[in-house]
């Protein structure tokens, strides 16, 4: 699987016996609150496919990645980030561009200017740059070409390793770590890969893709699931659930990934590999109640901005009032 990786860069804690374990807690680094901290995990490593153009945003993307958009006062991806590390995840992979280097840039420590920021007396700041990477590890990998979503996801098989990981998709952001959390433990518990799922009117489902149940969903919201069907036509749809861009895979989908065809457009799909591991391994949704943001266009940025603003103690008393007065 190496074929899928061009480069790998890997910085943060260099011994990885002080990196969170099944019994340990996750610091979210000064982007989150304790609260986001959850207790007992086994998947550690989160991937974020993060290497598209983002031609929806042109021309601001020729020279900002998407990712790095601001939401309030932190970028679009560090709250995708703190998803994760509030779900006990500890280590990050970032699937990027080498046309995008403000993505690895981000990362990288910048202690002159952290030390004029404590010497001016912006103390809160400092601390929040010093949190990148903190208590967490961050691996980047570049993917050569857009080849998919399968295609990005398999660029991450080496910084990973064999073992179950997360999936995030950067342009979806979500309301709290609740739901990746559940996702995680459904993944120790049933042995098998999780995807979430929303519950949508029946004349949506032609747009998602959409499981197909192989019995009754449970008390808290997770069902079995036997195939996955891209964008079926409302009469066909085997439900009215469709995949969101949360994932938790085990080890085996390296393999399958691994093994993908072209299939429309000359991409390789994670959706196919997911399907060969629903026909022959426990496979599972699991249907979110948390808030979701929809940011892969201008206008699901905007709305994601103002509603997660007024989320914001910080920046909420004031954007109530500016909105309170506009002429609607």
């Amino acid at each position: 699987m190496r074929e899928f990786a061009k480069a790998l860069f890997v910085k943060g804690l260099p011994d990885l016996d002080r990196l969170a374990g099944p019994d340990e807690l996750v610091d979210v680094g000064g982007h989150g609150e304790r609260k986001d901290i959850v207790r007992i995990v086994q998947v550690r490593s989160a991937v974020i496919p993060a290497a598209g153009l983002g031609t929806r945003f042109l021309p601001a993307t020729k020279a900002v990645p998407k990712e790095l958009f601001p939401i309030g006062d932190q970028p679009a991806l560090q709250i995708v980030i703190d998803e994760a590390l509030g779900a006990g995840i500890d280590h990050i992979v970032v699937v990027t561009s080498e046309s995008k280097p403000a993505i690895q840039d981000y990362f990288d420590p910048k202690p002159d200017l952290i030390a004029k920021l404590e010497a001016d007396g912006k103390t809160a700041i400092a601390d929040r740059l010093k949190g990148i990477g903190r208590d967490w590890r961050v691996s980047i990998v570049f993917q050569d070409q857009p080849k998919g979503l399968g295609h990005a996801v398999g660029c991450a098989a080496e910084a990973v390793g064999e073992e179950p990981f997360a999936v995030l998709l950067p342009d979806e952001l979500m309301g709290s770590s609740a739901l990746l959390a559940q996702m995680n433990g459904v993944c120790a518990a049933t042995e098998g890969s999780v995807v979430a799922v929303l519950n949508v009117p029946r004349e949506d489902v032609s747009s998602y893709g959409v499981i197909a149940p192989s019995g009754p969903m449970s008390a808290d919201g997770v069902i079995p699931v036997q195939d996955l069907v891209e964008k079926p036509p409302v009469e066909e749809a085997p439900s009215n659930f469709i995949v969101t861009g949360r994932y938790v895979l085990t080890a085996d989908a390296w393999g399958e990934i691994a093994d993908l065809k072209p299939g429309t457009g000359g991409e390789l799909q994670l959706t196919d590999a997911l399907r060969a591991q629903a026909s022959r391994a426990p496979f599972h949704a699991v249907v979110s109640e948390v808030s979701r943001y929809d940011t892969g266009n201008p206008l699901g940025f905007l709305t994601a901005a103002v509603s997660l603003g007024l989320e914001n103690p910080d920046i909420a008393p004031g954007l109530r009032r500016y909105l309170g007065g506009l002429k609607l």
